[in-house]
């Protein structure tokens, strides 16, 4: 596959890394995710008004730029090279899920509503046997249906207005509603994770009751592992940023310390392991975009379901170790310094270390992979 970036898509990459670079500084990413909100209102505001990223996936009918893959992968990436601190990895996520739910008004109403900038999470696993394991049970009762159980690590799930609730009933049967965070029985916590700066919540429900308005998709299982797959890919862009920058940042330090009157720069076993990690950012990009033409293309019905996992699988396998690989380098370049609170370096590698876990590991990437490749699927 022969891939290069078109005009419109260098003029994204170059305008998001400009502004990032001038709205998502190590001050104020220190500033929101340590402040009670978890981010930064004012420039998820800026964000959704001026760049209109929230709205890359989302189609033209409902207000949206109708952009594809490639697009919202180049402004992840470099969300991730600058540690935004804003819940635009929880909007593209229910984006993703609500686009695989059946077209219905309830549906268009809340992608109009995420182009809006409201934040609407995804709350779709108590994670605890598995990211496809569901917390949620949901029980008939007449008219109306009981949602009661736990979801974790919903993304921004405290700054919520709304959550995509993934539920199953007494036989296995998932289906997703949508439900809003006052609703009564709904209880949201923050959970302090080892990466401040993508806040995490644990959402319980206790006999919420929803109505069959509050339905998106029934039968949902085949969606809820779709989703799975395609926000792999979006946290690789992600990791794609953080292996960049950590190398990035870590040359630049190289190039000022001295050691034995010269900068350390220039020390053989520096630049060995500059290029190792050069190495590893480049081979988990190009997974990368391989794996959002996938994407893509399966979204137009020209890849199949084993196409998209197997290059979502891939991509999280190679970039998950990348930006650790990387991160973890950066810190031994800078020495005794490299993970004290002075230093950004140990910011990504915070954030490289909590999304290595998040929707799988590496580990369980490639056993996924192995068991489709070798006998087709079975666990």
């Amino acid at each position: 596959m022969k891939f290069a970036f078109t005009d419109e898509q260098r003029m994204l990459r170059d305008t998001s890394q400009a502004f990032l670079a001038a709205e998502s500084s190590s001050a104020a990413v220190r500033t929101a995710s340590t402040s009670e909100q978890t981010y930064d209102p004012e420039l998820w505001q800026k964000i959704c008004e001026d760049m209109y990223w929230q709205g890359i996936l989302v189609p033209e009918s409902c207000d949206g730029l109708g952009l594809g893959w490639v697009e919202l992968a180049i402004v992840l990436e470099a969300a991730g090279e600058r540690l935004l601190t804003a819940p635009l990895f929880a909007v593209a996520q229910s984006t993703v899920a609500l686009k695989l739910c059946p077209q219905t008004d309830i549906r268009d109403a809340l992608l109009s509503a995420i182009v809006g900038g409201d934040v609407i999470s995804l709350a779709m696993s108590d994670q605890r046997s598995g990211w496809s394991s569901c917390g949620v049970t949901a029980n008939d009762r007449s008219n109306t249906t009981l949602l009661s159980g736990t979801a974790r690590f919903v993304p921004f799930g405290a700054a919520a207005s709304k959550f995509l609730v993934v539920a199953a009933d007494a036989s296995g049967s998932q289906s997703v509603w949508v439900i809003d965070a006052a609703q009564e029985g709904v209880v949201t916590e923050h959970t302090p994770t080892m990466d401040q700066t993508r806040a995490m919540a644990t959402v319980s429900l206790e006999n919420v009751a929803v109505s069959v308005d509050q339905l998106l998709a029934d039968d949902a299982a085949s969606l809820v592992d779709k989703t799975l797959a395609l926000s792999r890919i979006l946290v690789v862009a992600d990791q794609v940023g953080v292996a960049q920058a950590s190398l990035d940042i870590s040359v630049d330090y190289t190039k000022e310390r001295s050691q034995f009157d010269r900068t350390i720069a220039s020390f053989q076993a520096i630049k060995h392991k500059a290029a190792d990690m050069m190495l590893k950012a480049e081979s988990a990009r190009s997974l990368l975009y391989y794996a959002a033409c996938i994407a893509d293309a399966w979204f137009a019905g020209e890849a199949d379901d084993a196409a998209l996992e197997e290059a979502a699988c891939m991509a999280s396998a190679c970039a998950s170790e990348a930006a650790f690989f990387n991160a973890g380098s950066g810190i031994q370049m800078h020495g005794g310094v490299g993970i004290t609170e002075e230093y950004d370096i140990q910011l990504y590698f915070k954030r490289a270390r909590a999304t290595e876990s998040f929707l799988g590991r590496p580990a369980e990437m490639r056993e996924a992979l192995a068991c489709q490749l070798l006998d087709g699927g079975a666990s």
